[in-house]
């Protein structure tokens, strides 16, 4: 997510509760077997995450989504099936999915019909005795459910909104952090991953964009059905379906990578220079962060009004307008950081933007810009930068102010200059890419990492830099 085009972000939005699932989750009896045995327990209502603990759900890991969403022409309408594989990660007698505001119509669990009790945007399904054996632990699950209704925008304490965000020719669905929530039902954290397939049925004359690769498009009935494949694991709040009139192209970089870009008509002559350099700042990207990690890259590029900020999507990143240079590298570098390798929970955003931000300076310097030192020095002067540390915002509406970025950018300067050799430093970053590619990460996780890596005491970088409460005096 790009800082400098959006309110400072995320949270849910405080009419939001979810303590009343959490104790309708734990009254629930245990699942009985066919022999009357006692079976499992239910899946926590919440992950404790530090900012957004109620978000996500306990006892089981999602595989992969299959989602059918269709709308109506101005997408102000939903009816959706989602098909959610996933495997036990204890014996569940029950579980929970995350969902806002849409009417769950049927569901069942592994064929059979599910009773589903709702408090809030927790829904708690209470699977039929007689498929008890499929929820224990290592074993997985086939969850189906339909729904309908209005998908909602939610609108963050901050001022921002995500969600099923209408626009002049349809919708944008941005996820960061529980937007994903409005428009699917999942397990909505960070640290649950899976691979998707999101078919999107619009009326014809319409277009819709998601994730991954188109996989095909079928008219019937004067409606289409697009199929969008994401073969690699994808946070919830990285997935997107954008609906309305877009022109759609489709390259190819010089190693034969697709890049499929998604423009609005009232965007894309004043998009076309920008989207162009795509497969040039993939392979800047790859020879300074190694591989390209996804098996296609391009932008998804709405107008204006659409949205208040860009948002890092996977594999295709959303633009409200037409995208500058700058914010178009910072977009894909999270494609290696914070895509690839997600934040173990939303504390780690950091991580994030930290390095998103340093791929700035770095493609400034390489690109007769400000050098890497001089964009360190503006950051260092900034005292925006020093109101918190970047690992540990005072709270949710803080993930998205100028220390998680700026002085995050400088947490990873701070590490190069201490390692005394650029060769290394970039190693340690490849390597740390290459050592967490798809999976997730902590910040404690890195710091290890780093030290590792380095061969050296990092500590007045993490005391002062990353974790220090003032700015450092420079000598």
């Amino acid at each position: 997510m790009d800082q400098r085009t959006a309110p400072a972000r995320r949270t849910v939005p405080g009419g939001v509760r979810l303590l009343a699932a959490i104790t309708l989750a734990t009254s629930l009896t245990a699942c009985t077997a066919g022999r009357g045995a006692v079976v499992g327990t239910p899946g926590a209502a919440g992950v404790r995450d530090p900012y957004f603990p109620r978000l996500g759900n306990g006892g089981y890991d999602v595989t992969h989504y299959d989602l059918s969403v269709g709308t109506d022409a101005d997408a102000g309408r939903l009816s959706g099936t989602a098909v959610i594989t996933a495997r036990a990660t204890q014996d569940l007698s029950a579980f929970n999915l995350d969902l806002a505001g849409l009417e769950v119509r049927s569901a069942t669990v592994e064929g059979r019909p599910a009773v589903v009790n709702r408090a809030g945007t927790e829904l708690t399904l209470r699977p039929a005795a007689a498929v008890a054996d499929r929820l224990r632990a290592g074993r997985t699950f086939r969850t189906v459910l339909r729904y309908s209704g209005s998908p909602r925008t939610v609108t963050d304490a901050d001022g921002s909104d995500e969600g099923w965000l209408r626009t002049a020719y349809g919708a944008v669905a941005l996820g960061e952090p529980a937007g994903s929530l409005t428009w699917f039902p999942g397990n909505h954290h960070p640290g649950d991953k899976a691979s998707y397939d999101i078919r999107v049925t619009v009326p014809e004359g319409r277009s819709a964009v998601s994730n991954g690769e188109p996989a095909s498009r079928r008219t019937a009935g004067g409606r289409t059905t697009y199929h969008w494949r994401v073969r690699e694991p994808m946070a919830s709040y990285l997935a997107t379906v954008a609906v309305g009139r877009f022109t759609v192209r489709r390259t190819v970089t010089g190693d034969g990578l697709p890049v499929v870009n998604a423009v609005d008509p009232d965007s894309d002559r004043a998009s076309a220079r920008v989207l162009a350099r795509i497969p040039e700042v993939v392979s800047w990207g790859e020879e300074k962060f190694g591989p390209y990690p996804f098996s296609s890259a391009g932008a998804i590029v709405g107008r204006p009004d659409d949205a208040g900020y860009a948002l890092e999507t996977q594999t295709r990143p959303f633009f409200p307008g037409p995208p500058g240079l700058v914010l178009l590298v910072h977009e894909l570098a999270h494609q290696w950081f914070g895509n690839s390798v997600t934040p173990a929970s939303w504390r780690d955003m950091w991580l994030n933007e930290g390095f998103a931000t340093y791929a700035e300076w770095l493609w400034s310097e390489d690109h007769s810009g400000p050098t890497v030192q001089e964009s360190f020095e503006k950051a260092y002067a900034d005292e925006a930068n020093w109101a918190f540390p970047p690992s540990r915002p005072p709270g949710a509406a803080d993930l998205s102010r100028p220390p998680v970025y700026g002085r995050g950018a400088m947490v990873v300067h701070r590490i190069r200059q201490e390692m005394h050799d650029d060769a290394a430093f970039f190693g340690l970053v490849r390597g740390w890419l290459k050592e967490h590619r798809h999976g997730n990460a902590s910040t404690a996780d890195f710091t290890a990492y780093a030290e590792k890596a380095s061969g050296r005491d990092l500590t007045e970088v993490w005391d002062t830099w990353l974790d220090g409460r003032s700015r450092p005096a420079r000598g």
